[in-house]
């Protein structure tokens, strides 16, 4: 039974596409590139800078000023056009009445999560609230949960007795960086493909299944 359970935000927890693809777009724009924000749903999940290099074939200081233009938006707009998943406050209710320990791990700038987690008034039920800082380190989702450890301090339990919840490979990887089991979720933006050839651990393909294979 896993008593300590790290989620990652956007595409578990939210569902933060016309958020983000809006924001992607106004940087884009920004370039003289304009895109349908339709178009934009894979920067979902990975490290901004990551996928401006991936899909934009920008180098790495340009793909630095696309993320500076996507916070213009994001942090004024772009934050709030986003909306919680129906499954998800009764579900976080379920753990913590049960005494889990529960953590947000996120690629997303912890300053950002935090207020989206306030903004939805489901910060009370993180025990850490752990992202990225707007320096652009700790970007990477296996040096993100490295910090929820570092922050549980003496409260740190056995690895295996820990799990991350994600819908992209790359919270998968990041458990694996870690020695944790993981749960790829497929309501979110990752493909059970995805999630089976990264290796998680368990595939979950609703909130329902999810609670069952938490406890």
């Amino acid at each position: 039974m896993y008593t300590h359970i790290f989620f990652d935000l956007d595409g578990t927890l939210t569902d933060p596409k016309e958020g983000i693809t809006n924001s992607v777009a106004y940087a884009l724009a920004s370039f003289g590139i304009h895109e349908d924000p339709d178009r934009l749903t894979p920067f979902i999940g990975p490290p901004l800078i990551d996928s401006f290099m991936e899909f934009y074939h920008f180098d790495l200081p340009t793909a630095q000023k696309a993320v500076e233009k996507y916070r213009e938006y994001f942090s004024q707009k772009g934050i709030f056009e986003n909306k919680v998943f129906s499954g998800s406050q009764p579900l976080l209710a379920q753990l913590k009445a049960a005494g889990k320990t529960v953590c947000l791990a996120t690629s997303k700038p912890e300053v950002f999560a935090r207020q989206i987690l306030e903004h939805f008034h489901i910060d009370g039920y993180f025990d850490q609230i752990v992202g990225s800082c707007l320096d652009g380190t700790r970007t990477k989702k296996g040096e993100v949960i490295g910090e929820v450890f570092a922050r549980l301090g003496e409260k740190c339990p056995d690895k295996a007795m820990c799990v991350m919840v994600g819908d992209r490979l790359h919270d998968i990887h990041g458990a694996q960086e870690n020695g944790l089991d993981s749960i790829g979720v497929t309501f979110g933006y990752g493909s059970q493909e995805e999630l089976t050839q990264a290796g998680s651990t368990h595939i979950a393909h609703s909130f329902e299944e999810l609670a069952q294979i938490l406890g």
